[in-house]
């Protein structure tokens, strides 16, 4: 299903213990009339993001059918479905309660963690807020191995979710996670990702460095147990942190990145995103993106985290010049790097599992030999 379809999931009405349940996808609720809906059954109107096996609704409608009008209720529901971990959360809309009614066994062992929701103070005084994955013994001593994550772009929302190969190769280890919710994406309405477009991307970026020196100021961690991740547009994050605060990070891990922002419009699928950060044509839009494109912002006299570069060479989405390009601009001011790239995957990180996993395994191989002991 594409994720801007809105669907109809028909669930057999759950009871008090619910035991019997199907799922029917309907047709296009712009196609869809109350014709030969049945009583006896909660129709699930699906609104939110489902794509490519995953699933995440925080609050949709429920409707059922009475004297042939169909009602409407507004119900919170959680249901999850991901490569890591299948739950289905079933809501009896009488009662107003919300059960487990299936769900795969946990990937790892996370009794030992708590998550918390902090907040940054940015650079214009906007208050962003991220969440903290850590070991419930942890001490405030700045020497905890830190990962941050963020998009930032594209009115994306990234909230919490769960993920086996972060849980068992990292949170396992001891290391904290973070996803910050910065401006550019949609955590908090259009308003949010407006406020980071085209010659406002520099507010993006200042989120992100607020969350990752407040991480310092209160001790979670410091600046060599810090890294930083992303991808795409996140990519790009990464690549703009690393250059405009070198000195912030121990770690820097940059997937199928955008890095040449004077020449975005002219790679691969570039020129659709000229609503996001504007044009070389537009005078003071190319000044803009000259100041925060990674790939011109590198200097020889500087000293910059060395960074895990991965693309692919089949990406027909972002391509596999950006990396190249950053990688040999690196390597001409003799700056340290590691560089991956595969053939097979696209905008991704492999094309089947085999390669996903190895993927998976030389990114968190790279993060545990540059943050931890």
């Amino acid at each position: 299903m594409a994720a801007d379809q809105a669907k109809f999931l028909a669930v057999e009405r759950p009871v008090k213990v619910p035991n019997v349940f199907r799922f029917e996808v309907g047709d296009l609720l712009s196609r869809r009339t109350v014709e030969g809906l049945k009583p006896e059954v909660v129709y699930v109107l699906v609104t939110d993001r489902i794509d490519d096996g995953f699933a995440i609704l925080s609050e949709v409608d429920i409707a059922t059918l009475r004297d042939r009008a169909l009602q409407v209720y507004k119900f919170r529901i959680l249901w999850r479905i991901d490569r890591d971990q299948c739950q289905l959360l079933l809501g009896d809309t009488g009662g107003g309660s919300l059960k487990e009614a299936k769900t795969l066994p946990p990937q790892f062992d996370a009794s030992r963690d708590v998550v918390e929701q902090l907040q940054a103070v940015s650079k214009d005084g906007a208050k962003v807020p991220y969440f903290v994955v850590h070991r419930k013994d942890l001490k405030y001593d700045g020497n905890n191995p830190t990962l941050l994550y963020a998009y930032g772009g594209f009115q994306v929302s990234v909230t919490p979710t769960y993920s086996a190969t972060l849980g068992k190769l990292w949170l396992e280890r001891g290391g904290a996670f973070v996803l910050a919710n910065i401006r550019g994406g949609g955590e908090f309405g259009p308003a949010w990702h407006e406020a980071g477009l085209k010659t406002n991307r520099q507010r993006i970026y200042d989120d992100f460095a607020a969350v990752g020196q407040d991480l310092v100021t209160r001790k979670i961690t410091s600046r060599r147990r810090l890294g930083i991740w992303g991808g795409s547009n996140g990519g790009l994050l990464v690549g703009v942190e690393m250059t405009q605060h070198p000195e912030m990070w121990n770690a820097a891990v940059i997937d199928v990145p955008l890095l040449d922002m004077l020449r975005f419009e002219q790679i691969a699928a570039g020129a659709s995103w000229v609503g996001e950060y504007g044009t070389v044509s537009i005078p003071e839009q190319r000044a803009f993106l000259a100041s925060i494109s990674p790939y011109n912002q590198l200097r020889p006299d500087v000293d910059y985290p060395e960074p895990l570069i991965f693309t692919t060479t089949k990406d027909d989405r972002v391509g596999p010049v950006h990396a190249r390009k950053f990688a040999a601009r690196m390597e001409e001011f003799r700056k340290p790097f590691f560089y991956d790239e595969i053939i097979e995957g696209g905008h991704a990180s492999g094309a089947d599992l085999k390669e996903q996993a190895k993927t998976t395994a030389v990114r968190f191989t790279y993060l545990t030999r540059k943050l931890m002991d």
